[in-house]
């Protein structure tokens, strides 16, 4: 019996408006609404931890076909965090398909893509508030 490839494909995410090259842009690849944009506890989720100083281009391979969206933080002192100063995100943040940002994080729904056997192009664009 013929064996049948698995179908995969690439992400390929072009991050623009990084204030800084210090520390690390986090990246969560979620395909779990109930752990979106936090996806710390999410163990389905791919977790990339990229220095920010080559983070331009962040290539996310083997990715099956479904439907995901991604969360970045700009992770400034490398402390592996979104550090907050009273309910305020201290560090940059960007999301998939770049919702509006509003009171609090974007919902999964603003945030969605899918992916299928082709590979993937999304431009995101960091957002600071402090």
């Amino acid at each position: 019996m013929p064996v049948t490839p698995a179908i995969s494909a690439s992400i390929d995410l072009a991050i623009t408006g990084l204030r800084s090259e210090k520390g690390n842009v986090l990246v969560c690849l979620s395909t779990n609404p109930d752990y979106f944009p936090d996806c710390g506890k999410d163990a389905k989720a791919r977790k990339i931890k990229v220095a920010a100083a080559r983070a331009g281009n962040i290539e996310i391979t083997g990715v099956k076909p479904g439907t995901y969206a991604v969360a970045l933080i700009h992770d400034e002192n490398a402390n592996g965090k979104m550090d907050m100063r009273l309910f305020l995100p201290r560090e940059g943040f960007g999301f998939s398909r770049n919702p509006k940002i509003r009171m609090g994080p974007p919902k999964f729904e603003s945030s969605q893509f899918t992916v299928g056997a082709q590979d993937a192009h999304y431009a995101v664009h960091m957002n600071y508030i402090l």
